[in-house]
């Protein structure tokens, strides 16, 4: 693989060391940039699984050893000086962030393009107060981000469409699929459909009409069979738009629309369940059934990915 230009991370935590993965795996040295530098071994060992994992499925055909060698780990925020596009994945905090770019912004040449890996943050809030607040634009990873091929490159009110474009090649030399958001919305796409999909959830668990069991089991085996193949307007057109017409006009009025957290999500925080990281969630676990659920969820992602990437996006339609 012919080696391509050196691309800057921040944050070396699971999802950082997964984006640094992807961008590696795609023939892209690196350079991390850390505060913790005494995890700096730990994220290597992490990373290099990572690239061996993707070389057992047949998705890296170079040596994970030698691709490695092209990942350099810092404290020093004066090695990233030359690089045209630094990608952050630090803590979900405005604060942070932005005094990261300010930094970012000593050290970077004024074209070279930042990306922050944010699902909530709005990027024209993000975007304030920096010099040059055209070049910062959300990259939204979906985990594991060494696996899927989900992105989303959100425009934030300053963002240069030129730039965005650039973005978007990028991510899918990267071996993804990205979509554009040219205006900027909390949530952006897929997380403002989930969590509308969330709120009904709870709503029809928490009024007694389904049992969390039941409701993942209806989305699993109705959702679950076709949203990979097709999202939702892809799939009005193969089975009948008139139909969702009729049914919009007596479902939506009956929709949750709560703004509230709902109670039962409140009760297990307030109990510290953090789902299979830690055996304790809406369902039951040992932690040897948890670590299972995990290891099922990497293996599902290799061959949901697979399976994906035998079905076009399109097929050559204007």
């Amino acid at each position: 693989m012919q080696q391509k230009k050196r691309i800057g991370t921040v944050g070396l935590g699971l999802m950082g060391s997964s984006i640094a993965t992807c961008i590696l795996a795609a023939g892209h040295p690196v350079t991390t940039l850390t505060n913790q530098i005494e995890t700096a071994a730990e994220a290597r060992a992490r990373i290099m699984g990572y690239l061996q994992e993707l070389q057992e499925e047949g998705i890296l055909m170079e040596d994970p050893t030698v691709i490695l060698n092209r990942l350099l780990i810092t404290d020093n925020i004066a090695l990233l000086q030359d690089h045209e596009v630094v990608i952050e994945s630090i803590t979900e905090s405005a604060e942070e962030k932005k005094k990261l770019y300010h930094q970012l912004e000593t050290v970077l040449e004024p074209t070279a393009i930042i990306g922050s890996n944010t699902s909530a943050i709005p990027v024209s809030f993000l975007q304030d107060g920096l010099q040059y607040p055209q070049r910062l634009f959300g990259i939204h990873w979906a985990e594991p981000a060494h696996i899927t091929r989900f992105m989303e490159v959100i425009c934030g009110n300053q963002s240069d469409p030129q730039l965005a474009e650039k973005v978007i090649a990028l991510a899918a030399s990267w071996g993804k699929e990205p979509s554009l958001l040219k205006k900027d919305i909390r949530g952006f796409i897929t997380n403002r459909i989930m969590y509308a999909m969330l709120r009904e959830s709870f709503f029809l668990v928490e009024n007694g009409y389904a049992t969390v069991e039941d409701v993942d089991r209806s989305l699993r085996n109705d959702l679950g069979y076709w949203i990979t193949f097709a999202g939702p307007f892809r799939f009005m057109d193969l089975t009948g738009i008139p139909a969702y017409r009729t049914v919009m006009k007596d479902l939506f009025p009956e929709l949750s629309n709560a703004t509230e957290i709902p109670a039962t999500m409140e009760d297990l925080v307030a109990a510290g369940a953090k789902g299979v990281s830690n055996a304790k969630g809406f369902y039951p676990y040992t932690l040897e059934t948890a670590k299972k659920w995990e290891e099922l969820f990497v293996q599902f992602s290799y061959e949901i990915r697979k399976l994906a990437e035998k079905y076009p996006q399109n097929i050559g339609e204007k």
